[in-house]
């Protein structure tokens, strides 16, 4: 699963969170291209596993990684801010960097002030008066250095203290408000045009660069150099944070996108004006799809009694028929209002447009990974000599323990999942592996016209079970594509090790061997284990119930030895308890088999009534 994963990755910028078999959170890393920087983690050849260049913290995270998951964002600016901000809210194991109470500085500005000067802070203060810019992953430093020299302000909090005009003013850096040289109105002005520059930061950058050059054309390379540098560090900062506004913000983001195939819904979650979490779901297709529908009952359903509210509203990527209906059936169920909202502009129209932004890139990757997985099933045809592209595969497996609790199993793969609701498993009569496969797929024929056929059986055998298949096939008049897998012999044992076994595939009196990393043979493996564990797994349920049986007849006076004959005699206890008290003479002496016929006429009798 994580290699697919890994594989599957877009190259847009963004932030990844691997987690273990208890999908328990292990990391949370961010990236300029999330494909190339992932794949960093691992070596592909001659198997999947952790890149032994990192540290040995990371490899011994990697080692314990299972699944992988995602958020796309514009830049790598915001993939910055969205780490940070994760790692405090969720504080991951292997995360050791990013873990203090520190956060992306802002700069801000408070009007309330009659001659305001910009400065940096950490922390969000609620007043109308107060704006701020940012966050900024780094850049806030020259940013606030560089509207300082650009524009006339008051360059330090004790200038106002003063009551004497200062070096600044001498400079021209200050109009020398400490000597009413300016009103606080005409001030405003060219506080206002700074302000201006630092939502177009292009406006600074441009500015910065004249008077680089008027530098270097006075000789004053070592000024210029500074100035050099301090437009290197602005320029990326460049892209306006769409994953953490200064406001406080907490709304739950919820968008619906869909393409031909499926419809995908995108759930994020932001708390004090930063994304803590997010989620997805598909859906497929069909004719019966209604996207306002799908709003309305997966809003219905998320946010019910069980629900703890913290958001101060829901904001959706689509207006739906029954948004003002629902927001009052919610705020009635909740006991509180709640507030459900279409935006079209501002900052949550830009995190409705980062939710669209997540859901188009997760269905192309879904429709890559179907493309992927139809083009194997087609290639797979050609290499096997299949009469069609296999869309609908059973596949089939038997177990015993010496002969005993003999079990079959089928498993049902269709649209490149498993099906279990087309999972069979049967009792079987016979003692050897032959036999026991032509009495599982005789029943399975018999089955067809409930049951639809499929495009390809899959058995796990050889050339002999193959053949086997294809007479049974041709007796009952069906025609089905036959394959069979023959594991590789380790010691005289099946060698079942994964993504390392070099196993047969079997088709048309051929035998084909495949590299152990070869995708079409992975795919054929993966569904034989499936199916040898579903068999494995009926087979432990009839065997411990055989086994509660025996006891049974051993509390009856009848030993381990007869129990054997009758086995030996009739194949399973089924056939033991269907038996008449002549057919068990046949095995026993009268005495005992009385005493079987009685107790198996009980143990019915007592089915028979729950």
């Amino acid at each position: 699963m994580l290699e697919k994963q890994v594989k599957s990755l877009p190259t847009s910028a963004g932030v990844y969170q691997y987690f273990d078999k208890n999908n328990k959170l292990l990391y949370i890393g961010k990236a300029k291209n999330l494909s190339n920087r992932v794949k960093n983690y691992f070596r592909f050849t001659p198997n999947f596993h952790p890149n032994p260049n990192n540290s040995t913290r990371i490899v011994k995270m990697v080692r314990e990684a299972k699944s992988l998951h995602y958020i796309v964002v514009d830049s790598e600016h915001d993939a910055l801010i969205l780490e940070n901000s994760l790692i405090k809210q969720l504080q991951p194991k292997y995360n050791i960097l990013l873990r203090d109470d520190k956060t992306y500085p802002y700069i801000y500005i408070d009007l309330n002030e009659p001659f305001a000067r910009f400065e940096i802070t950490r922390k969000v203060i609620q007043s109308k008066r107060v704006k701020y810019f940012g966050p900024y992953a780094s850049g806030a430093r020259e940013l606030l250095d560089s509207l300082y020299q650009l524009y006339p302000l008051v360059q330090s909090k004790s200038c106002l203290n003063g009551k004497k005009a200062c070096l600044y003013y001498q400079l021209k850096q200050c109009l020398a408000p400490c000597e009413g040289k300016i009103s606080s109105y005409d001030y405003y002005i060219f506080l206002e045009k700074a302000m201006n520059d630092l939502y177009n930061k292009q406006k600074i950058i441009m500015k910065l660069e004249s008077k680089m050059q008027e530098y270097s054309e006075n000789l004053r390379f070592e000024e210029a150099m500074k100035l050099r540098d301090q437009i290197k560090v602005i320029k990326q900062t460049q892209n306006d944070s769409t994953i953490d506004v200064a406001k406080n913000l907490n709304v739950d983001i919820i968008g619906i996108e869909q393409n031909e195939h499926y419809s995908i819904m995108v759930r994020m979650f932001m708390r004090d004006g930063k994304i803590i979490s997010s989620s997805h779901i598909f859906y497929k297709i069909n004719q019966y799809y209604d996207r306002d529908e799908l709003y309305y009952r997966a809003i219905l359903d998320f946010y019910n009694n069980d629900t703890i509210l913290t958001s101060q509203s829901i904001i959706v990527a689509h207006d739906f028929s029954e948004l003002e209906n629902l927001s009052k059936l919610l705020s009635q169920s909740l006991g509180k209002k709640i507030l459900i909202e279409y935006p079209k502009i501002g900052d949550k129209k830009r995190l409705i447009d980062l939710s669209i932004t997540n859901a188009k890139t997760l269905l192309f990757q879904k429709i890559q990974q179907d493309n992927s997985k139809d083009i194997v099933l087609d290639e797979l045809k050609i290499l096997l000599d299949l009469e069609k592209t296999p869309q609908k595969i059973e596949i089939f497996d038997n177990s015993h323990m010496q002969g005993r609790a003999t079990v079959g199993a089928m498993v049902c793969y269709e649209q490149h999942k498993f099906i279990k609701s087309g999972y069979r498993h049967y009792h079987l009569n016979y003692k050897d592996d032959y036999h026991q496969m032509k009495e599982m797929l005789t029943k399975r024929i018999e089955s067809f016209e409930k049951n639809s056929p499929p495009d390809l059986w899959i058995l796990d055998g050889g050339l002999t079970l193959v053949k086997l298949a294809k007479e049974l096939l041709n007796s009952f008049g069906a025609n089905i594509d036959v394959i069979a897998i023959a594991k590789e012999k380790v010691n005289s044992r099946a060698n079942r090790a994964k993504s390392k076994s070099s196993d047969t595939i079997c088709y048309n009196n051929k035998e084909l061997k495949l590299k152990v990393d070869d995708k079409h043979l992975q795919l054929i493996q993966k569904l034989r284990d499936e199916a040898h564990r579903f068999a494995i797994s009926f087979h432990k349920k009839t065997k411990l119930k055989q086994d509660q049986e025996s006891e049974l007849l051993k509390l009856k006076g009848i030993g381990s030895g007869k129990i054997k004959k009758l086995l030996a005699y009739f194949g399973t206890f089924l056939e033991v308890k269907k038996a008449n008290l002549d057919e068990l003479e046949k095995v026993l002496s009268k005495k005992d088999a009385q005493t079987i016929f009685e107790q198996t006429q009980v143990s019915s009798l007592g089915s028979e009534v729950k």
